[in-house]
């Protein structure tokens, strides 16, 4: 190609640019408004639903990133088991979310999301603030059925 052609091409590719960045912004602002006047409890809700969706589509990515590796001819035997491994721990953690927070929904309370690590379990539970006889079940129930400590449990009331 030419050289003024090129510079064409580019030229015209930054305008594009340029332009989809402005209307990103536009849009954001004005999305960002509308959504501010909305109240609190729906922002709430579609915390807990937004959390659900983000935590499934990365656990969804990261099935298919073990899943990529098991049934790969290139991987090697030891590949293959530790990803095989980390395939059914993570299958674990999400039993055990699912189930500590079906728990503590039983409990009385709306909503809950409760995560894992190697060390802590935070729950984020639906209410506008907790007693300490609310924080006591919680505790309880996290500590039947996870060995956790309490030093390493983190509850988080979110309205």
């Amino acid at each position: 190609m030419k050289k003024k052609t090129k510079i064409i091409i580019i030229a015209a590719m930054v305008l594009l640019l340029g332009v989809t960045g402005y209307l990103n912004v536009v849009l954001n602002n004005s999305v960002s408004t509308t959504t501010s006047n909305k109240s609190q409890t729906v922002s709430s809700a579609s915390y807990f639903q937004t959390y659900r969706t983000d935590r499934e589509s990365t656990r969804d990515q990261e099935m298919l990133y073990y899943d990529a590796i098991i049934s790969s001819e290139t991987s090697t035997e030891d590949a293959v088991k530790n990803a095989e491994q980390a395939k059914l721990s993570l299958i674990s953690q999400m039993e055990k979310e699912l189930v500590v927070e079906g728990l503590i929904k039983a409990k009385g309370f709306t909503d809950c999301v409760v995560t894992l690590s190697d060390t802590n379990v935070n729950a984020v539970v639906k209410t506008s603030q907790l007693n300490s006889n609310e924080v006591a079940q919680i505790v309880a129930v996290i500590q039947s059925q996870l060995s956790v400590g309490i030093e390493n449990i983190k509850i988080i009331p979110v309205e």
